[in-house]
């Protein structure tokens, strides 16, 4: 069976970046979890549901996807500067910190901080992936 708009597909793959450093796994120690979706179907990244297209069973193949066709690219405008007093008391930020921001909506938004001075905190709201090239080793465990 070949994979195409549709499918149903279980893959096992690595992704990593361009420097080597792998940034996710289906392979956790000795077990493999792999991933499972619908091709075509927008659940994961255009250039990832892309590049499975026209693969059989067994398969392996590795490829790399530009920002335009992962997470974009940097948006400066999601770059913002906070008083340190609107983040919740007893909290001591640092550069490189994940804190989860509010929406209005009572989500709960992951964002990373780029920047601390005595006054203002800068966090930066971009997908941790943004802007960069990703490249995936996958073998296709099964298609149906």
């Amino acid at each position: 069976m070949i994979a195409e708009k549709g499918s149903k597909v279980k893959l096992d793959y690595e992704g990593r970046f361009e420097d080597g450093e792998v940034f996710d796994s289906s392979k956790h120690g000795d077990h493999s979890h792999p991933i499972e979706f619908e091709v075509g179907a927008g659940q994961v990244i255009p250039g990832f549901d892309n590049a499975v297209i026209g693969m059989k069973e067994g398969d392996e193949k590795e490829f790399s996807i530009k920002p335009q066709e992962a997470y974009g690219e940097q948006n400066p405008e999601l770059i913002k500067k906070f008083p340190r007093e609107a983040l919740p008391q007893g909290q001591n930020p640092e550069k490189g910190m994940t804190v989860l921001l509010a929406t209005p909506t009572g989500q709960q938004i992951p964002a990373k901080i780029a920047e601390v001075d005595e006054k203002e905190v800068t966090i930066d709201l971009n997908h941790p992936l943004a802007g960069k090239t990703l490249i995936f080793k996958i073998k296709v465990v099964s298609i149906a």
